[in-house]
């Protein structure tokens, strides 16, 4: 069985009557695709976007057994008015229920919230429960913002609260430190980074131990600088014992790498070596299946690299599914016939 954790979607079409600031779905003539227009983004978006039935025929193309559909990244527009974002918010979050219904068992959808307004935000995550949706997708920054600033701490809490599951995209953000051309690939994996590592610093990890929380790609260069916050917190190299004499941050609770340790990554990091390295840091029961399809291609068949890599039975049924049921909190988290159960439930 093979969930994948990270995949995408679009609206097909947006009200008549919708705020000038919304997105458009023009139509493409003699297709069933669609052309997105969103300020200066143009971008053609193919039927599987947006009709649940390519949804489920591509699965099955793929030999994928379900998806967990986010909104399109673009879609995150925290620059918007918050009344226009909580607007676009509602209607994606429409959408998204109505691909969930259509195939339960192998659509599971995420929502979006205007989290420039973060009291809209929290209070939109009820709404988003009542709808039948998972969780929440939200950027990696808000307007250059950490997610991990205390501002943003009674969104993440409410999201625990309400059992919701939280997924972060990886988000570019305004550079001159980097070519353009970067924003996609070195940037996104630096934003990663700077978002998993501000949960930890600002306080949010610690606030929220029972948050369900994954990253996009691995969240980018975190897990290679995470061992290096461990040396100074800890004094001592491979994850040895604390040494106080020779440790400079504070004790004041869990270690980064544990930390890091409760959080879960999608292993779309385009290489066996990566994902290896992620296992023996973080450990396989933190690794989700990505693809980023249909925004990206998918591997043929779903997952192919990690299928390749025949992993002990156990890590793979952790990696291909079991993880992507614990943070969407629907288990398998006590015995293997509860495991069983969840497995025919999905």
């Amino acid at each position: 069985m093979i969930i994948d954790a990270h995949a995408h979607f679009l609206p097909g079409e947006y009200p008549d009557h919708a705020p000038a600031c919304f997105p458009q779905m023009e139509p493409i003539e003699g297709s069933a695709d669609r052309l997105l227009v969103f300020g200066k983004m143009r971008f053609p978006a193919r039927e599987v976007f947006f009709a649940a039935e390519r949804r489920v025929e591509a699965q099955d193309a793929s030999d994928i057994d379900a998806e967990v559909v986010s909104p399109m990244p673009p879609l995150l527009r925290y620059d918007l008015p918050a009344r226009d974002g909580l607007a676009l918010a509602q209607h994606v979050n429409d959408v998204a229920a109505e691909l969930a219904a259509y195939a339960p068992d192998r659509i599971l959808a995420l929502g979006m919230v205007p989290l420039q307004d973060p009291d809209a935000a929290a209070g939109e995550l009820a709404e988003i429960g009542a709808r039948g949706l998972a969780g929440v997708e939200i950027a990696s920054n808000v307007l250059g913002r950490s997610i991990g600033d205390d501002r943003f701490l009674p969104f993440f809490q409410e999201a625990e609260r309400l059992g919701l599951s939280v997924f972060v995209h990886a988000m570019p953000a305004s550079t001159d430190r980097l070519p353009t051309a970067a924003m996609g690939t070195y940037v996104v994996g630096i934003e990663g980074a700077l978002a998993a590592a501000s949960l930890i610093l600002g306080g949010t990890a610690a606030a929220c131990p029972d948050l369900r929380i994954s990253f996009s790609h691995a969240a980018g260069g975190f897990p290679l600088m995470v061992p290096r916050a461990n040396y100074f917190w800890g004094g001592s190299w491979n994850e040895g014992p604390r040494d106080p004499r020779r440790a400079v941050m504070p004790d004041d609770g869990p270690s980064p790498l544990e930390y890091a340790r409760r959080f879960y990554y999608d292993s779309m990091v385009f290489d066996h070596r990566a994902i290896r390295y992620l296992i023996d840091l973080l450990g396989a029961d933190r690794l989700l299946v990505g693809s980023d399809f249909p925004a990206m291609p998918r591997e043929e068949p779903g997952a192919k690299t990690l299928r390749d890599m025949k992993l002990p039975d156990d890590q793979w049924r952790d990696i291909s599914h079991r993880n992507a049921l614990r943070w969407l909190g629907r288990g398998p988290d006590t015995t293997d016939a509860h495991a069983k159960r969840v497995e025919a439930a999905i």
